[in-house]
């Protein structure tokens, strides 16, 4: 059954307290994704992690979505194993490919426990899914068990600003199809925009230096990610937006956020417009220096600095 307008916005809403939430994320495509991992891992007092689903990408790290997928279970694994937490039980492998424009359901480990996970909570306590990569995992649970969308809350980092020339953002053109599941699925959506409200979530090699290397082994680990990605590190930043959901979900005031309709995602990969669509909340911009800061200070304490 369609949610109501009263249930939405209620889930909606910013949520005191502790949050539920799983992570689903191509760990191994970027740089941000481990940031963004350690960052949850870290905020046990506001995120309560109970899984990791490993989710696929397709670029110049890997021969396809299946490969890309098993190369981001293994980074999972090895953040995991520097930050002394045992994966079993908490990391799931995700689908081997894209829903695509067929919009059929892919079978996971991943897709299987979302949907577990889901249907355990409630309204009054979602399952929030922090979602930063191509969107297929959550698509395959949406399709296979649309009744958990009155208990779920997604978080999607995809796509650009609504009035950005273009949606060719790499997590949302990788799955379009799936893109349109998540839009036209009525499940509560937080959707973070790259380019033109996240473009200045940035770090430098020497504040990672100086901020993160030093502070025990996964410093060391996420510092040498990040300065493995360029040669040339003269006057360079680095992205690393997929921690711009996070910070949303730790405090609302770094993310600010207003409600417009979902948009209609059309098959060429831009968005139509009906003002009549369910409502979403929609992230305006990004408080880049507080989301940095609980970082390194999480980092920092947790190496008993």
């Amino acid at each position: 059954m369609p949610l109501s307008d009263a249930d939405r916005l209620k889930l909606l809403a910013p949520r005191a307290g502790k949050l539920r939430c799983v992570l689903d994320t191509d760990t191994y495509n970027e740089i941000d994704d481990q940031f963004a991992l350690v960052q949850v891992v870290l905020s046990p007092e506001r995120l309560s992690l109970e899984a990791i689903y490993a989710a696929p990408f397709f670029n110049e790290r890997s021969t396809g979505p299946g490969h890309g997928m098993e190369l981001s279970y293994d980074e999972i694994l090895a953040l995991l194993e520097r930050l002394d937490i045992d994966p079993d039980g908490l990391v799931y492998r995700g689908v081997q490919d894209y829903v695509g424009f067929a919009k059929k359901a892919l079978e996971a480990p991943a897709v299987d426990d979302l949907i577990a996970r889901a249907r355990s909570g409630s309204p009054d306590n979602p399952l929030y899914v922090i979602a930063i990569g191509a969107i297929s995992n959550v698509a395959s649970a949406l399709l296979k068990a649309p009744d958990i969308i009155d208990r779920t809350v997604v978080v999607w980092l995809g796509g650009n600003a609504l009035e950005w020339p273009n949606q060719q953002e790499f997590n949302l053109k990788q799955d379009v199809g799936g893109a349109q599941v998540l839009f036209d699925s009525g499940v509560p959506l937080v959707i973070v925009p790259c380019n033109g409200v996240v473009s200045h979530l940035h770090s430098t090699v020497p504040e990672i230096e100086k901020y993160v290397e030093p502070y025990g082994e996964i410093g060391k680990f996420l510092a040498m990610r990040f300065k493995e990605y360029a040669d040339d590190h003269t006057g360079w930043a680095k992205e690393i937006w997929d921690m711009a959901p996070v910070g949303w979900l730790l405090d609302e005031s770094w993310a600010p956020s207003v409600l417009v309709p979902t948009p209609i995602m059309t098959d060429n990969t831009t968005y139509s417009v009906d003002r009549g669509r369910p409502l979403m909340r929609y992230v305006t911009y990004v408080q880049r220096n507080p989301i940095i800061k609980d970082f390194i200070l999480k980092l920092q304490a947790r190496a008993g600095a």
